[in-house]
């Protein structure tokens, strides 16, 4: 892979992270007027709207043999689960406490990716886990309930566990890049998760909407339009030519964004303990990286293949 062409990877990582980073803020304004599963299935009729430009593209593609339960899998780590443990989380914890949770991302995402992909995984990887786990747990136990967070410590957990649900689909993703094109994968993730939630807002657990909140119609569309295709499809693209183990490392910045946009949007604040337990987040994703990015070669990466062939 020439240098233009790693640059290119780059910044698309760079802008899904930036995309995934606004998803919390935008999440956030679509719960305060709409039931998380109606935001969660606009979302992801949003984006199937907009991949019917694509229909030609998607009736030329032949589905592999010994792939469908790997497509079926991923799609069920994320969006299905991911979603559902991030709407949760978000209506317990800030918006910006669960960005910096999901900075332990790349750490689980490399101890996976060890064990399943054979990609390397170092002892200062194991070590920045650790201390980012720890960091996470003194996040969680230092919130304070809010109007806007009732109960952090419930919320940051969740959030965590929406963390393994996206491990779950980055090594799915992996495999299956091999074989399909970033374009279809993503599509894929968007028609399980809007098939998935459709019968769930029907469940009388479900408020349905009985009137139009414009900024919360605007959020829902803003992630279904940009997010949801933006973010998924930029990552999905890069991850399908590096190594998972590379790709991830820029999900370190997605905290970073989200304070920032927390900040400026949500006008949220952190507690002095919860800034020093981001930074012990922030030092384990540090010391994890001193042997994962280098040590697995770019000519590991997966090239992409005709997924009409």
């Amino acid at each position: 892979m020439n240098t233009r062409y790693r640059l290119i990877c780059y910044a698309s990582l760079i802008g899904a992270m930036i995309l995934w980073s606004s998803s919390f803020p935008a999440l956030k304004i679509a719960f305060r007027t709409y039931d998380p599963v109606v935001v969660i299935f606009g979302r992801m009729a949003v984006a199937c709207l907009c991949f019917l430009l694509f229909f030609r593209y998607f009736r030329s593609i032949r589905l592999k043999k010994g792939t469908i339960k790997y497509l079926v899998f991923m799609a069920f780590c994320e969006p299905c689960l991911y979603f559902i443990f991030e709407a949760k989380a978000l209506a317990y914890t800030t918006a910006s406490q669960a960005g910096i949770i999901a900075g332990t991302l790349p750490l689980l995402a490399a101890v996976a990716a060890h064990y399943t992909l054979k990609e390397h995984l170092s002892r200062q990887t194991v070590i920045g886990l650790a201390l980012a786990i720890a960091g996470s747990g003194w996040l969680s136990v230092t919130g304070q309930a809010s109007e806007n967070a009732p109960n952090p410590p419930l919320g940051n957990f969740l959030e965590f566990v929406a963390m393994i649900c996206a491990t779950g689909y980055i090594i799915t993703l992996k495999k299956l890049s091999r074989f399909y094109s970033p374009v279809f994968l993503t599509a894929t993730q968007v028609a399980a998760g809007c098939l998935f939630y459709m019968p769930l807002l029907l469940l009388p657990s479900t408020t349905l909407p009985s009137e139009i909140d414009i900024p919360g119609l605007f959020a829902v569309v803003y992630l279904g339009a940009f997010v949801t295709i933006g973010a998924y499809g930029l990552y999905n693209f890069s991850l399908s030519r590096i190594p998972v183990n590379q790709a991830s490392v820029f999900v370190n910045l997605i905290p970073v964004f989200t304070i920032i946009l927390g900040w400026l949007i949500l006008n949220e604040q952190l507690l002095p303990q919860q800034y020093l337990a981001a930074v012990l987040i922030l030092i384990g994703i540090f010391i994890s990286q001193g042997g994962t990015i280098s040590e697995v070669p770019v000519s590991h990466a997966v090239e992409p293949c005709s997924a009409s062939k």
